[in-house]
């Protein structure tokens, strides 16, 4: 039975499938758009640190405002609408909501959600790439262990690649090369939230009415969002992070299968621009690849035979999606973990890590500004080499203060920061590296 008819019976049966979603930013407003759509999905509960905040943003998406209304969860669940609260953890401790969607960006909520939701029997559906990255491994170990799916967000791009990933291995074919498209120049890595919006073409003053984050954008360009989610999809298919960070190979979808022919089965992020800035014809930008082998004469003849796009030899192919949805499809991944106990996407050892890297020269004293910041980017690189470096994850380089300076495109380290090892998120971070290093 397909996701569509098993929400439907939900439907039909009065009993949907109960949400619980955190943060009520761009993703989670975009999925809520689509839930008030889904018969057999309701959202019981939105949590956000502020719930005029929450209000506006469902006002923004066409809520009417009695669906919201709900003075507390029993009301909501019981009358079929929405209670919104402050009050994350009120979410998970709700033994009819089956669903939690963790969607705040924050790695230290992230996994503090994560861990409150598992721990009361609840799904978690992690949107929160940069949670993921930094203990996703250990936290989707501890779902299983409780019997609860842990699963990445579908509409996400790291999730469309593990699916793509999936099939094509499916299909008996091996893996040379997977990914997405951005808009990236070497110079982008230096970029900070003061000089990010010249390259989006956007006026500090268009920025601001717009409500867009500076910091957030600035980890999209400068190359932080792209190493994390290359990250997650090393952790969950196998293929393995570059020994040095991504390359940003410029490349159009016609010529992936001659730039990775032979790759051996890694992750990677192609550019949308040249070297010079001149957009490349037929880009990727906004999509996802795979990149595929046909190990014999007569795989390689059906390639042929039904138009498949190889490089020169035959023997490399590829698949793309062009565009993803974000928000707007992450009703899948609520239906696949609460109706088929499966996830769409899942880390399940830990091979890539995202180490801090100085955008410039560093002094001892200064306080690091986290991912989309001034002061370091997020490098992909496989877990293991983090562990021999003793790689500060960008996921907690945010307030901790430096120890000594650190040069312009050295690895931050944790021996370079002054830290709180009690703190949940670094007490996490080391039970994982502890547990989970042979996997590296």
């Amino acid at each position: 039975m397909n996701l569509h008819r098993m929400l439907q019976r939900r439907a039909a049966e009065g009993r949907p499938v109960t949400v619980g979603v955190i943060g009520a930013g761009k993703f989670g407003s975009m999925f809520l758009a689509m839930a008030a759509r889904t018969p057999g999905i309701q959202v019981a509960g939105i949590a956000d640190l502020s719930v005029p905040r929450a209000r506006e943003a469902l006002a923004r998406i066409g809520w009417p405002a009695e669906q919201y209304a709900a003075a507390s969860l029993d009301a909501a669940l019981a009358g079929g609408a929405t209670h919104l609260t402050e009050d994350a953890l009120a979410l998970m401790a709700e033994p009819r909501i089956e669903v939690i969607i963790e969607c705040t960006g924050h790695p230290a909520a992230g996994i503090r959600h994560a861990l409150a939701a598992i721990r009361h029997g609840k799904h978690v559906v992690m949107v929160n790439v940069e949670a993921d990255v930094l203990a996703g491994p250990l936290l989707a170990a501890k779902a299983r262990a409780a019997g609860v799916v842990y699963s990445l967000a579908y509409g996400d791009q790291p999730a469309l690649v593990c699916e793509l990933v999936d099939t094509i291995r499916a299909m008996g074919l091996p893996i040379v090369a997977a990914g997405k498209g951005t808009k990236y120049l070497p110079t982008y890595h230096e970029s900070t939230p003061a000089t990010v919006w010249g390259h989006y073409g956007l006026t500090e003053e268009q920025a601001r009415l717009g409500g867009m984050n500076p910091q957030m954008f600035n980890s999209f360009l400068d190359g932080t969002k792209s190493g994390i989610e290359m990250a997650a999809i090393a952790n969950a298919t196998g293929l393995a992070p570059p020994e040095d960070g991504l390359r940003f190979p410029p490349c159009a979808t016609h010529d992936l299968p001659q730039v990775f022919a032979g790759a051996g089965g890694v992750v990677e992020v192609i550019s949308s621009l040249e070297r010079d800035g001149r957009q490349v014809v037929g880009d990727l930008r906004w999509g996802v690849y795979a990149v595929f082998e046909g190990e014999t004469d007569y795989i390689r003849r059906c390639f042929a035979e039904y138009g498949v796009h190889t490089d020169p030899s035959g023997r490399y192919a590829a698949l793309w999606r062009p565009y993803h949805l974000i928000g707007l499809e992450l009703g899948v991944s609520v239906a696949s973990a609460a109706l088929r106990g499966e996830p769409t996407g899942q880390p399940e050892a830990w091979r890539g890590d995202v180490a801090s890297t100085a955008k410039r020269d560093l002094a001892e004293g200064e306080v690091l500004d986290g991912e989309g910041g001034a002061m370091v980017w997020g490098k992909c690189i496989p877990a293991a080499r983090s562990l021999a470096l003793g790689a500060l994850p960008i996921g907690l380089a945010h307030g901790v203060r430096l120890t000594r300076a650190v040069k312009r495109g050295e690895t931050v380290g944790w021996a370079d920061v002054t830290y709180d090892a009690a703190s949940e998120p670094v007490r996490i971070r080391r039970e994982m590296e502890a547990t989970m290093a042979g996997t590296a």
